[in-house]
């Protein structure tokens, strides 16, 4: 029996999948777990459609991130820190202080966990941090850190 898989199922396939099962199996375990649906005409046509629907949104998210990379590429977000005997910096900077600082400089939303940094800014001066917006799409952020 062909059955469209709504879910993923150990050992059978991936959500979206069509595959070719017993007519038990399907009966028994995956029709009553709610985990596929048979797959005749109607249901082939929605699982089309569901699929070119998601392909769409994931080209629209993919061209926002570009948009969004070139934006954020454009600005320089400066960072206050106090410094300490010899001019040395007195704390660091992490990806929380920055995203806090782009929001309110320029009103960008950037989630701190998509800004990359190996390890805090422990120094005065300009810095690029890699933001990753996107699977695809990688944006540099200029942190400039400045004496206050």
């Amino acid at each position: 029996m062909k059955v469209i898989l709504l879910e993923d199922v150990k050992s059978v396939g991936k959500k979206g999948d069509v595959v070719n099962v017993s007519d038990g199996y399907a009966k028994n375990f995956i029709f009553k777990k709610k985990l596929g649906a048979p797959a005749d005409a109607k249901n082939l046509n929605d699982l089309k459609l569901k699929l070119a629907n998601e392909e769409k949104l994931a080209a629209q998210n993919l061209a926002a991130a570009g948009e969004l990379a070139k934006d954020i590429e454009q600005k320089t977000v400066t960072v206050r820190l106090k410094a300490g005997e010899g001019g040395k910096p007195f704390g660091s900077v992490s990806s929380k202080e920055i995203a806090q600082e782009a929001k309110t400089q320029f009103d960008l939303d950037i989630d701190k966990k998509k800004i990359v940094l190996d390890e805090p800014i422990k120094a005065f001066g300009v810095f690029e941090v890699p933001v990753k917006l996107h699977p695809k799409v990688t944006a540099k952020l200029k942190v400039e850190v400045l004496e206050s």
